[in-house]
């Protein structure tokens, strides 16, 4: 109970910096500079521009209908957590624009577009990792998929052009075209902060000699190792194909072991874009500084 207790109150302080962080940006960089935004914080721009209707408030009266309609989409604990998402940004965004911090950057749209880009993507990038989002296009993209089998990406993307589109009735292509930038870089932030600090690496070994590799790599990096059953598509020869994930600092550890014991061996290393388990989200044994290295006879 007391682990769920922490686990809860840490999931709300990263929403809540989160939301904090993205209302920051889009006051300070979006709307400073008139860049535009797509999603359903686009079309509060967009009402911002053409009828003065503070975003605090339209973001509120978008998003709440949407989240009640899409609630049994979302899930329970998906549910509160985009609701507290959606009121925190809301209250944020009211409290920058009343208490505002100035940002010089010279009229320097590209710098502007940049860190806007940063700020958005760092912090939904916080309150997507815990599983809440902040309400809009996200709750409809789940709709349209569970009812009409429409995939969130590609809902996803028609309702970003369209919104994007409609802003061109308060900007310019110039900003349009840096709005674009903020999108990009957003996306590569956000699948940073998601997937951690660091990208694990896969490595796949092929070789007469997978199980004294595999031995060696248990012995001196401490990582576990599967072996895989595989056969040759030219020689019909059934080989153990050994599978490892390590960080990417071991990646030429790896290689230097592999090649020593085989230099006929093959490898492929892979991106990993999540990797959970001992060795990586638990502590490892203290390695020894010394081990007598494994020779194949």
């Amino acid at each position: 109970m007391i682990e769920e207790k922490k686990f809860y109150v840490k999931d709300v302080l990263l929403i809540l910096a989160g939301t904090c962080l993205y209302a920051f940006g889009l006051v300070t960089f979006n709307i400073a500079n008139d860049l535009a935004e797509g999603g359903v914080t686009g079309i509060t721009l967009i009402l911002r521009a053409l009828f003065h209707i503070d975003p605090a408030y339209s973001t509120l009266i978008i998003n709440i209908p949407l989240i009640l309609i899409g609630g049994k989409v979302l899930g329970k604990h998906s549910f509160y957590y985009t609701i507290l998402g959606t009121v925190s940004l809301s209250v944020f965004l009211w409290l920058w624009q009343r208490f505002p911090i100035e940002v010089n950057l010279d009229h320097d749209l590209l710098i502007a577009s940049l860190l806007a880009g940063l700020a958005a993507g760092i912090g939904s990038g916080f309150v997507y990792r815990v599983g809440g989002t902040t309400g809009g296009t996200d709750v409809i993209a789940r709709i349209l998929e569970k009812n009409y089998g429409i995939s969130m990406g590609r809902s996803l993307l028609i309702f970003d052009i369209f919104v994007l589109v409609l802003s061109l009735s308060y900007i310019d292509v110039k900003r349009m075209m840096y709005t674009l930038i903020v999108s990009f870089v957003f996306s590569k932030v956000v699948d940073s902060v998601i997937d951690g600090a660091y990208a694990a690496k896969g490595v796949l070994i092929i070789s007469d000699y997978t199980e004294d590799i595999g031995e060696v790599i248990m012995a001196l990096l401490e990582r576990g190792v599967t072996y895989l059953n595989g056969q040759g598509g030219y020689s019909q020869q059934d080989k153990k194909v050994l599978y490892i994930v390590v960080s990417p600092s071991e990646i030429m550890e790896i290689k230097r072991i592999a090649h020593e014991l085989d230099p006929k061996a093959f490898l492929s290393v892979i991106n990993v874009h999540e990797a959970v388990g001992e060795g990586f989200t638990y502590s490892r044994p203290t390695r020894a500084v010394f081990r007598k290295r494994k020779t194949v006879a």
